[in-house]
């Protein structure tokens, strides 16, 4: 298959009883155009709804990606993982500041760390899908996350939740827990295996009866070791170099259990806005809880499962998660009373350079500020872009 994206066609157009949003439109259509092979945007503001995409579903093709597709959403997954253990810590199951190793047996975990210290990535627990140190330096995690071929063969490996956490545990800490921040996948791999804990069932069975049940988030599910994605939906691809040659392979088939309750879900833009507007309406978690929700690290801008930017120059605040899974990715934020709300699914071509980082990050900060900062997309918030650059490579 050749590596280069083809010609699109684009879809873009509004549901033709929804308001007409020729802005949105236009954004898309250059999205595209910077390299994402398709996109779908779904927004809910003060003017209704409007849903459209442009591109191509599969590469070599001509047919748009579908405006109700499912996509992998990564590390989305995060906020619907942090929402059940704030359920939690509600019911009075488990709590926020004391020490999680008592439910965790056989780890070895510091004493010190805590459920909050999970959810908001101060921990210090090695990322088990590898490291950015900070001498430049990536110290690897599990095998199937290292770029190029290996990834690609290694994709349908499977992968036991406490093989992930022993993997990390058995790597230096980043630093003592509570002293500082950093992105772990690992941390919600914990929190995941401490629901289960303290349940006696499964994280997917506690997810469906707490939060997809009730919303009806019936595009949303957890694969497990599933290596399928329900139709319909757009393809994703990886691009790698092998003897000298390009290979682009269609990897939209893949065991997500690598990542976990890292970034395993799948959903759609419909439901990722259920689910953000009903969360930060208050339907979820009760007031304090979701207040503690929203309070950004000051390091990182990282709440519990949540992080909070301000756009533009017009003093709006969004609270958001983005996340990919190599050649899918999902965008998903709100207003602070999720009111007014931005879901999208891209897929695209991944490879090992992440070379459409730059135009990921470009769309992310241009889709905010059409919707949230009044079409002000020069002027975009750098945050926005550093948050989007785990999402074009393997690691969710």
């Amino acid at each position: 298959m050749s590596e280069s994206l083809p010609t699109t066609k684009s879809s873009a157009a509004a549901v033709p009883e929804r308001p007409e949003r020729p802005e949105l439109q236009q954004a898309i259509r250059e999205i595209v155009g910077s390299g994402i092979a398709g996109v779908t945007l779904r927004v809910h503001d003060e003017r209704g709804e409007w849903v459209g995409s442009a591109g191509v579903a599969e590469l070599g093709e001509s047919a748009g990606p579908p405006v109700d597709g499912h996509v992998r959403i990564g590390s989305n997954t995060k906020t619907f993982t942090a929402t059940v253990v704030l359920q939690l810590v509600a019911e009075g199951v488990i709590r926020l500041d004391d020490p999680v190793a008592g439910h965790l047996p056989g780890f070895g975990l510091d004493r010190r760390i805590t459920a909050r210290m999970l959810l908001q990535h101060t921990s210090g627990v090695f990322n088990h899908t590898g490291e950015l140190l900070e001498d430049g330096t990536v110290a690897h995690g599990i095998p199937s996350t290292i770029a190029g071929r290996e990834w690609v063969e290694g994709r349908f490996t499977t992968y036991r939740p406490e093989e992930l956490v022993r993997l990390s545990l058995s790597k230096p800490a980043r630093f003592e827990p509570g002293t500082g921040w950093s992105y772990s996948n690992t941390n919600y791999v914990l929190a995941r295996l401490l629901v289960e804990r303290v349940t006696g069932r499964s994280c997917a069975e506690e997810m469906q009866e707490r939060i997809l049940g009730p919303l009806g988030l019936s595009g949303t599910s957890l694969p497990g070791t599933g290596v399928e994605i329900p139709e319909p939906h757009a393809h994703a691809y990886y691009r790698y170099e092998d003897a000298g040659r390009q290979e682009t392979v269609d990897v939209t088939r893949q065991n997500p259990s690598w990542i976990s309750a890292g970034g395993d879900m799948i959903s759609t833009t419909k439901d990722l806005h259920t689910f953000i507007s009903a969360l930060l309406g208050g339907r979820l978690l009760p007031a304090p809880l979701l207040a503690e929700m929203c309070t950004p690290h000051a390091a990182s801008g990282f709440g519990l499962g949540l992080r909070v930017q301000e756009v533009g120059g017009n003093g709006a605040t969004v609270f958001f998660h983005n996340g990919g899974a190599a050649g899918h990715a999902a965008l998903m934020y709100s207003t602070p009373d999720g009111g007014k709300t931005l879901t999208a699914a891209l897929n695209y071509v991944d490879d090992a350079a992440m070379s459409l980082a730059a135009a990921f990050q470009k769309a992310q900060a241009r889709l905010v500020e059409e919707v949230f900062g009044g079409g002000r997309a020069g002027s975009a918030d750098g945050a926005a872009a550093s948050a989007a650059a785990g999402a074009a490579r393997p690691a969710g």
